[in-house]
Order: structure tokens, then sequence, then C-alpha cells
């Protein structure tokens, strides 16, 4: 009986030696790639806000506020590319990993974006506008036609004039206004908005969205996190998210 107790022993003792091994190499690991997130976000002039490993071995995926790069694990190498995988057919290593940067990065805004709601609704998207965009207007006088196809539009601010631009203040005073989804259908209109102010998003999804790549208005986030960068009429839009069912 006492070498069962023994084996036990020993043998718990192993397991516990093997889960601090793991959890040290574990840290180690987090902290060279924090060390390497420092480094090449100092040399580059980046703000590296994750790191992690590729499917492509030895290279590494770095999340910045200037989008999704690529580096060598030692921090020789920086890349800006586009990886595919071709194994088995074509499949876009890249855009994959863009897309759960878009769905994550979006889940800050969940409670600031402008909401457009469908009764029905089937889909959701999330679109980056402008109220001067023309496009942008464009697509706003078919909410009712996206709305009864089941479509529910979530507006989020990117003026694309900049954060210094008078079209960042009139953002502000929509997003702050009493009734945001009436003060931004008016400036769609080309009416003036009273200027207002609050505590608000607009310049963190200004920020976040230059961070995935959008650099014009509209640019519609799909459920999948896929992105159609430019107006789609509402039955076409109906359509590109019929696809993904």
């Amino acid at each position: 009986m006492s070498q069962v107790f023994s084996f036990r022993r020993t043998l718990t003792a192993g397991f516990a030696l093997l889960i601090a091994t793991l959890f040290t190499v574990s840290v180690s690991a987090q902290s060279d790639k924090d060390e390497l997130a420092a480094t090449l976000g100092a040399k580059l002039q980046l703000r590296i806000n994750t790191i992690a490993d590729s499917a492509v071995p030895g290279l590494l995926e770095l999340y910045t506020d200037q989008g999704l790069f690529y580096a060598s694990q030692n921090g020789e190498y920086f890349l800006q590319a586009r990886v595919y995988n071709v194994e088995n057919g074509i499949v876009d290593v890249t855009e994959n990993s863009l897309k759960k940067m878009r769905l994550d990065g979006l889940k800050q805004f969940s409670d600031s974006a402008i909401e457009f709601k469908a009764q029905n609704e089937k889909y959701v998207v999330n679109v980056f506008t402008d109220t001067t965009c023309g496009f942008c207007r464009k697509l706003h006088n078919e909410m009712d036609q996206m709305n009864a196809l089941g479509i529910t539009v979530r507006y989020l601010s990117f003026p694309r004039a900049g954060l210094n631009s008078q079209v960042y203040k009139d953002a502000v005073s929509i997003w702050c206004s009493a009734d945001p989804q009436d003060a931004i259908t008016k400036a769609k209109e080309g009416l003036q908005v009273p200027a207002a102010s609050c505590a608000n998003q607009v310049a963190e999804q200004y920020n976040f969205a230059k961070q995935i790549g959008v650099n014009g208005t509209p640019n519609i986030v799909l459920p999948d996190g896929s992105v159609v960068p430019g107006y789609q009429p509402a039955k076409d839009l109906a359509l590109a998210l019929q696809s993904l069912d």
C-alpha cells in the first residue's frame, strides 16, 4: 500500500512540475512578445496592441494602430503583406485575421453606434459613415428599404477630413444630440445640426476605422467581419448578406 501512495505522490509531483514548466514557458513567451512589441513599436513609430502567432511558422501577426502587419520572431524583419494558404485551394489567411480584428474591435462601440433597427431583424451591419459623403447620403436614403429587408444598420463615425475638421465637430454634435437618429438624418439631408457636446467615442471610432484600413465611406462591415468598401443598393446588400448564410 505504501508503494501505491508513493507512486501517487510521485505522479502528482510530476504533474505539478509539468504545469509549472508550461506556465513558465508561457509567461516567458508572452514576455518576449511584449519586449518585441515595445522594440518594434519604437523603431517603426507604431502602437502595437497585440502580437500573436500567425498560421505561418516563424511569423508573428502584429495588430497595430495602423493595421495588421507581420514580423519575424526575432524582430529583424517586418512585413506588410497578404498571406495565402494554398494547400487546399486558396485561403486568404490575412483576411481571416482581419475579420476577427474588425469584429473584436467593434465590440467596444456596442453602446455608441447610432442604430436603425429592423423590426424583423435578420442581419446587422456596421457602417462607417461621413455626413458630407454623397454615397453615404444615398445609402441613408434607402434605410427604410434595408430595414424592410431585415437589415439593421449601426452607424459609426469616420469624418474623412480628420479629427481637427468641422466634419468631426459636426459628428460629435450628432452623437451628442438628444435624438442622434434624427440628427444624422437631418445632417445627411444637408441641414445644420445644433452644436452639442458630451462624452463620446467619435474619435475612437475614427481611429479604429484607420486601424482596419478604412479610407473612404461608406464602409460596410458585414456580420462575418468582411467588408463592402462603398455604397451598395439595399437589394444588393441583402444578397451579399444572404450569401453568408
